[in-house]
Formats: C-alpha cells, structure tokens, sequence
C-alpha cells in the first residue's frame, strides 16, 4: 500500500509540474505532448490534486497498516519466548522428579 501511495503522489507531482512548467497559461497549449484546452487543463490540475491526497491517505493507512503487524508480531514473539521459557521450566522440574528415585507405572 505504501508503494501504491508513493506511486499515485508521484504521478500527481508529475502532471502538476509538467502543466505548471510546459503548457502556456490561458491557452491551454501541451501537456505532455497532447493538445489541451484551458477546461481540460483544469481537470488533469484536478485529478493531480486528487491523485496525490488520495496517494497521502493510502500512504497514511499502509504506515499505521505495517506499523501494527510489526508491533503485534514483536508482541507475539514475546509471547513465544515466554511460553518457551515456561515449558522448559516444566520440562526441568518433571526431569528433577522422576531422577529423585520415584519409579513411575
């Protein structure tokens, strides 16, 4: 998801500068080598603008998104090692019973 935010800003940089920059103001001219009116001008702004709030929400929720699966592995990888621990204490204090000459059946 992050990719996809960085990707939707990026085109959406591009297509601001490039109507900033390369087509002539009032005329509407070229935009990346196509003919555009002043209205069709408008709308690529538009979608640009579009583009990139739209590239900053997904970016925002990929991050919180990534965020809490690494928190919740770390957590559960904690979890683990403490379970580990637990049963090898277990494991310990069945040994100590059965070698203090207890004869099981």
């Amino acid at each position: 998801m992050v990719i996809i935010g960085l990707g939707l800003i990026i085109i959406g940089g591009i297509a601001i500068l490039s109507a900033l920059f390369v087509s002539q103001p009032g005329t509407g001219g070229e935009l990346l080598g196509f003919d555009v009116t002043t209205l069709e001008s408008f709308f690529v702004g538009v979608g640009a603008g579009a583009a990139i709030l739209w590239g900053f929400a997904i970016l925002k929720w990929g991050t919180k998104r990534s965020l809490a699966h690494r928190k919740e592995r770390k957590e559960l990888s904690q979890l683990n090692a403490k379970l580990e621990r637990v049963e090898a204490e277990r494991r310990a204090e069945g040994d100590d019973h059965d070698g203090h000459g207890h004869d099981r059946v």
